[in-house]
């Protein structure tokens, strides 16, 4: 009998049969890893352990007792804590109070803030090494950190709950390399307590780092449960997927080498802001352009800035040498800008609302609009052109976008974009939390736009693809291009050294 049990599980989402019988069997004092493409179950099986989804039929149970959880309370009360890469903290309250909303110390009650305080910050200084500066933020309000930071607070969070199961779905996913290092080494500690970790990731050097066994899931249904350490990676991508898939099989081959010696596309001049310190750059027609450097050092925000989602304090911008007065995202857009956000559950999708709206939200203008009369024919053609031209899995166009699995959600986004057909595409992490099937599919995307002369700006916090995609990358670091490495140059170490040489000074 194993420790947590997860029998004969379905879970139908409209004409989406998400989980088909899947199994998992997990021990305490191990870190389990969850695996599979994006819609192969995965994160179902997560929210139906933690009471966000309720099965359509399974058997649970946890330490030889039945499971019975139909809401995240009856999770918590019986030990079972969850982050996501949606977060749940409150951007105005500090991080004391956030990380307090996990068990509430109460008086008569009444809340004790010392109590609360001290607390969290026992939690927090297990993860000091993930946080910039020299103090615990323990007083600073969530909102002001950096989005892997945020994330940090989030595990945090779990973590004060004092579980006896963890659950980390796409958890580094928002995070550096150094945080991986500071989470992996709290986690092994969880481990060697007692606590069993289940840790869902894409990054395959993840799972080997940490991992000890992993139930591989494919199309709702086991594919396999294997030792890691007598798994090669290869295995491990046929069983999720079928094939072998990565960055280099599907884009240096395919993404055009001479992008530099085309016209410049747009021009950032000396452009000052939030986490903005004066970025200048340019980026050429069909270039994809890479902003690197360590996680929060201003790359997300040089986006944003450039899309007008964030306030410009000075600096310019030119379109084919013309400058550009954006104030706002539809300036934007009408200018043929567009915007891949890496936070597509709050920036880029109306989960509540179907597919189809998502798809041809930003196309109103053109395509599925007839003088001022949305054209119902007309939206319903655009988005089944992009659903076959992402090959995005879903029931029913009119099902609504928050069914889908996060890879599909991801093409929802970026689909909605090539129906406008951009003259400069913003990709901000835009692989983050999908599978290396769904990676393929945008890096195919990636290199037709290429192909159409569209300028790329890719900020992705994996080194790998960003070097695989790139024709030059900028080495960001507190809100300044610090370096410049074009293609003959650029290679991880080159990378990574960059990025180190800039914090040594």
């Amino acid at each position: 009998m194993s420790f947590l049990e997860m029998r004969d599980v379905h879970k139908r989402y409209g004409g989406v049969r998400a989980l088909n019988g899947a199994d998992l069997f997990a021990e305490r004092g191990e870190v389990h890893a969850l695996l599979g493409a994006n819609g192969s179950g995965k994160s179902t099986m997560n929210k139906i352990l933690t009471g966000i989804a309720a099965p359509d039929q399974a058997e649970l149970r946890l330490d030889g007792e039945p499971l019975r959880v139909t809401r995240p309370q009856d999770a918590h009360r019986l030990g079972i804590a969850a982050v996501y890469q949606e977060l749940s903290l409150i951007p105005d309250l500090t991080v004391a109070a956030n990380v307090g909303l996990a068990f509430e110390a109460t008086t008569a009650g009444f809340l004790r803030p010392r109590a609360i305080r001290s607390r969290a910050e026992a939690v927090l200084r297990r993860f000091a090494g993930a946080f910039s500066g020299d103090r615990l933020p323990v007083d600073v309000p969530v909102g002001q950190l950096s989005p892997g930071e945020q994330q940090v607070i989030e595990i945090c969070k779990a973590i004060a709950r004092e579980p006896r199961v963890l659950v980390l779905d796409e958890a580094t996913a928002s995070l550096h390399a150094a945080q991986v290092e500071v989470l992996f080494d709290v986690v092994r500690q969880l481990r060697d307590d007692g606590i069993l970790v289940l840790f869902t990731s894409h990054r395959m050097g993840e799972i080997y780092a940490l991992c000890d066994r992993a139930t591989v899931l494919r199309n709702g249904e086991v594919a396999g449960a294997v030792q890691l350490a007598e798994t090669s990676e290869a295995q491990l991508v046929e069983m999720m997927v079928g094939r072998q898939t990565g960055v280099a099989e599907s884009t240096g081959a395919t993404i055009p080498m001479a992008a530099e010696r085309q016209p410049v596309v747009l021009q950032v001049e000396d452009v000052v802001g939030d986490r903005l310190a004066g970025v200048s750059l340019e980026v050429h027609a069909g270039e994809v352009l890479g902003l690197g450097g360590l996680a929060g050092q201003g790359q997300s925000a040089l986006l944003a800035a450039i899309f007008g989602a964030q306030r410009r304090r000075s600096g310019r911008l030119l379109l084919d040498g013309r400058e550009l007065r954006i104030r706002r995202p539809s300036h934007a857009v009408a200018e043929g800008i567009a915007f891949v956000p890496g936070n597509r559950a709050r920036e880029g999708l109306l989960p509540v609302r179907p597919i189809l709206e998502n798809l041809t939200l930003a196309s109103m203008r053109g395509r599925a609009v007839v003088p001022g009369v949305l054209s119902q024919k007309r939206e319903r053609a655009a988005a089944d052109q992009a659903v076959e031209q992402l090959r995005i899995k879903l029931g029913s166009v009119n099902d609504p976008v928050s069914t889908l699995s996060g890879g599909n959600q991801q093409k929802v986004v970026v689909g909605k974009w090539l129906l406008e057909q951009p003259r400069v595409v913003l990709l901000d992490d835009p692989t983050k939390g999908i599978d290396v099937a769904a990676k393929d599919e945008l890096y195919e995307v990636i290199a037709r736009l290429t192909e159409e002369g569209v300028a790329v700006i890719l900020n992705s916090s994996d080194d790998e693809e960003l070097l695989g995609l790139s024709h030059r990358v900028l080495v960001f670091y507190e809100g300044r291009v610090v370096d410049e490495l074009h293609r003959a140059d650029l290679s991880r170490d080159r990378l990574v050294a960059s990025s180190l040489q800039v914090v040594d000074r």
